[in-house]
């Protein structure tokens, strides 16, 4: 059995401190100063990024005017559609406030060790899945952010970035690999944003709606946004020659309106994308080749690994499931319980 990660100090503290954060609020806002009298009427507007207690919104012109928030909005992330007022007065810092949020279509959650679950982006179509051969390809991270895409009912699309690096028993090998996402369902792209190869693909695939790139750090994100949208200033590294991990590049998720049409949202690179506040039914639903199989078990409580008459491990000796996908389900599993903070 897997044994429970216990908290350092120093990580109890960081939790306290951030919860009384959020208990007593921004106290120093400048939501507290915004009187009726300073403000125009109320309008429509576009979340382009967010920092901190403050908001970039896009009106219906196009500007970009940063906003604070009221105290009653819980939650403002890029992609939101809101309602908020301009102040009659602008300054050239803070010149507006976030009113309300309207309803989402969907939003992205990533679970936060300190911080709990963390909204990164809504209102999104189309959940890119970054990979690349550099830093070494991980399909155990993919097929996380695979059931995270199926939990929140946002259509993912593979990229693997970096593929003029390979040979071409390389690239064949690789093929291998993903050949069993495409029996499932899913769309894979071969991509270089060094080379071009594949990028007209890729913008096919974002002309429309608002699509995310996710993925971890040092696959080349930032790099695939400046190919699609040149002149595009995103700051990009190279993978640390030492240590072969990927470098942070982007700090804060933000929307871009691509010149073809379609809206995209940068997120930020993470080492890990743990799945600890979702249950082991939600995980087991998140894998979609099991699903034709599920209630088929010869216990209702089938835990799928050792479990006599379990028809998910049947499908996986007849090879109707991926052993693969099933040995990164298992390990998604064990990853749950190590990675779950006992303050959940």
């Amino acid at each position: 059995m897997t044994k429970k990660k216990h908290l350092t100090k120093r990580q109890t503290d960081r939790i306290a401190q951030n919860e009384q954060k959020r208990l007593r609020g921004n106290k120093k806002s400048k939501t507290e100063q915004w009187d009726e009298d300073v403000l125009l009427a109320p309008e429509p507007g576009l979340v382009i990024s967010r920092f901190g207690q403050h908001a970039d919104i896009e009106d219906s012109s196009g500007a970009v005017v940063r906003c604070s928030m009221r105290r009653t909005i819980s939650s403002v992330v890029t992609g939101d559609k809101v309602i908020w007022r301009r102040a009659r007065q602008g300054t050239g810092s803070i010149d507006g406030v976030i009113e309300a949020v309207e309803d989402r279509s969907s939003v992205l959650l990533r679970p936060d060790f300190y911080d709990g679950l963390k909204p990164v982006a809504a209102n999104i179509d189309l959940m890119i899945i970054v990979s690349a051969i550099l830093p070494a390809l991980s399909l155990n991270i993919i097929d996380r952010y695979l059931v995270a895409a199926e939990m929140t009912h946002i259509k993912p699309l593979l990229v693997i970035n970096k593929v003029d690096l390979l040979t071409a028993e390389q690239h064949q090998e690789l093929d291998q690999q993903l050949s069993q996402y495409k029996k499932i369902g899913y769309d894979y792209l071969l991509v270089s944003a060094k080379s071009g190869q594949g990028m007209p693909e890729l913008l096919t695939q974002i002309h429309s709606g608002t699509s995310i790139f996710v993925g971890q750090s040092g696959v080349g994100k930032s790099s695939l946004m400046n190919n699609l949208m040149p002149g595009l200033t995103a700051a990009t590294r190279e993978v640390s020659e030492n240590s072969g991990l990927g470098q942070h590049t982007t700090t804060v998720s933000r929307l871009y309106h691509l010149p073809e049409g379609g809206d995209l949202i940068d997120s930020p690179g993470i080492r890990e994308f743990a799945l600890w506040h979702l249950t082991e039914q939600e995980v087991t639903e998140g894998f979609i080749e099991f699903q034709p199989w599920l209630g088929r078990c010869k216990f209702r409580d089938c835990k799928h690994i050792t479990d006599p008459g379990c028809a998910i491990v049947h499908a996986v000796e007849q090879q109707e499931i991926s052993k693969d996908r099933y040995d990164s389900y298992l390990k998604i599993l064990a990853s749950m319980v190590q990675d779950k903070p006992n303050y959940f």
